[in-house]
């Protein structure tokens, strides 16, 4: 990988993508769909495949955000536990996107205020 920063970190990117595009617990989609979007964003390093963004998909499953309900080679058909809300982080001034049930704690890795 290059040396590229993002602006908006990746993880708190894939949480607004999933918010603004998929935020229904019927709506199945897939990692392939959020990785095009965050290509066509342009806040991600040119050189990364699908297969870099893996461990944030598996970290929004571990934190029970979504749930991988078929797995196909690289493709990963994801659906909400529960819809997500829009919150702002007040520490590290950040709108950030949390599942309902989700411990209310600033998902930015720079941050992880309690909200």
């Amino acid at each position: 990988m290059s040396d590229f920063t993002p602006a908006t970190p990746i993880a708190l990117q894939i949480r607004k993508i999933i918010f603004e595009r998929f935020n229904d617990v019927d709506t199945k989609f897939t990692n392939d769909e959020i990785f095009e979007i965050l290509k066509s964003n342009g806040d991600v390093d040119p050189a990364w495949i699908i297969d870099d963004t893996e461990p944030f998909i598996n970290e929004i499953c571990d934190l029970r955000l979504a749930r991988n309900i078929a797995q196909n080679f690289t493709t990963i058909w994801l659906k909400l536990f529960d819809p997500i809300e829009q919150l702002h982080c007040n520490a590290c001034n950040s709108d950030i996107h949390l599942g309902s049930s989700e411990r209310r704690v600033c998902p930015n890795p720079s941050c992880e205020s309690s909200l």
